[in-house]
């Protein structure tokens, strides 16, 4: 009998990755038919009207993503700051990375964030660009960014004017970020050498992070400088901080496992905190690289209780020290958050892309009989 459950698990998980990836077949193609065909000319025309369709486009393959983790039963519970007065303001949001389970966890995460999803632009690795997703996100304008020495000044360049030619004219709004630039497991053991050889501390749940994009992101969007380049824009006004904490010790899921469902149900916490872009040495930075590395010093401390305890604090020192002391502090979550999803609305989705894949697939068709064969 335990024999025929494993193999009924095993038959149950494939079929998941087989839905998945027809998933990805039905709504991929058809999003990129509709703003690089059908759409286009609008790009053209109108732009304001192109992008307006894009981002409700792009909001409901975010939720397509999100639906896989759900799904599978890999569920969300948000706890810490109440972030929700951020929702409609401009934003950097920075998370620790563990694996290929962040994004579409995060994914989920912003769903229920009123229009934060359609207006966020992701800065992630330029491998990305070549994955299944990587054409939605080229085309709704997320940037991708090449790592090394050799080419950080080039890229953060390439990063201001992406700021200024996409994020500014599109009207996004909350700015992704993973400042560590790479997944734990990899980049742990160099981070420590790093952190000992020049007195850091050393980290064990996350890597100590790297200032260069943020700084970038900072010093673009602030009014003094959008006033003498971009008159009216909307400055950045928050951080959002979030850290991501995995069940069982902190071992994360991944994109692989939550296509197929292979592990056992769990919930993923994540624990959300802001910081008014007024609290930030932009321009200094050294003292931004401190400010930096004390919050991630922060989220060590965050992990290492989640991981004892199974659950966040709401805030750390509770009862003293630098974070209780802040100005403005946002309200606490007194209980977790779940994030949850309507069925209804997600078979309504599917049964839009699946029509949507239908539409262009016999379009298509239509076009090419009218092209003569020789």
């Amino acid at each position: 009998e335990m024999e025929l459950r494993r193999l009924l698990h095993q038959v149950r998980c494939w079929l998941r990755v087989m839905f998945v990836l027809a998933n990805n077949l039905y709504c991929i193609p058809t999003y990129l038919a509709w703003m690089w065909v059908i759409f286009y000319p609008l790009r053209l025309l109108l732009p304001p009207l192109y992008w307006a369709i894009e981002r409700q486009l792009f909001r409901l393959l975010l939720l397509m993503v999100s639906f896989w983790s759900w799904s599978a039963e890999y569920y969300v519970d948000e706890v810490g700051e109440d972030v929700s007065e951020c929702y409609g303001d401009r934003s950097l949001v920075l998370v620790n990375h563990q694996s290929t389970a962040d994004v579409p966890l995060l994914m989920a995460s912003f769903q229920g964030k009123r229009s934060v999803t359609e207006h966020l632009m992701w800065i992630m690795d330029r491998l990305f660009k070549y994955t299944n997703f990587g054409a939605v996100s080229m085309t709704h304008g997320d940037f991708f960014i090449t790592q090394g020495k050799d080419t950080r000044n080039t890229q953060l360049q390439r990063l201001r004017d992406h700021i200024s030619e996409v994020y500014l004219r599109r009207g996004l709004k909350w700015v992704v970020l993973f400042p560590e630039g790479g997944f734990l497991h990899k980049r742990r053991a160099t981070s420590q050498r790093y952190a000992r050889a020049n007195g850091y501390p050393v980290l064990e749940h996350v890597t100590l992070p790297r200032v260069g994009a943020m700084k970038t992101v900072l010093e673009t969007l602030t009014a003094e400088n959008l006033a003498k380049t971009h008159k009216g824009e909307e400055p950045l006004k928050w951080v959002v901080d979030i850290t991501i904490g995995y069940p069982d010790m902190g071992k994360p899921l991944d994109l692989f496992v939550i296509s197929g469902g292979f592990r056992k149900q769990c919930v993923v916490h994540m624990h959300y905190r802001r910081f008014p872009i007024a609290e930030l040495p932009i321009h200094d930075t050294e003292a931004l690289t401190k400010w930096l590395y004390d919050r991630w010093a922060e989220k060590e401390d965050l992990l290492d209780i989640f991981y004892r305890t199974g659950r966040f604090p709401g805030r750390l020192h509770q009862g003293g020290g630098d974070e209780a002391e802040k100005k403005d502090l946002a309200p606490l979550r007194e209980t977790p958050l779940r994030v949850d999803f309507n069925i209804v609305w997600i078979v309504l989705v599917h049964a839009f892309f699946i029509m949507s894949t239908l539409f262009h697939v016999a379009l298509f068709r239509w076009l090419f009989s009218l092209v003569p064969l020789w």
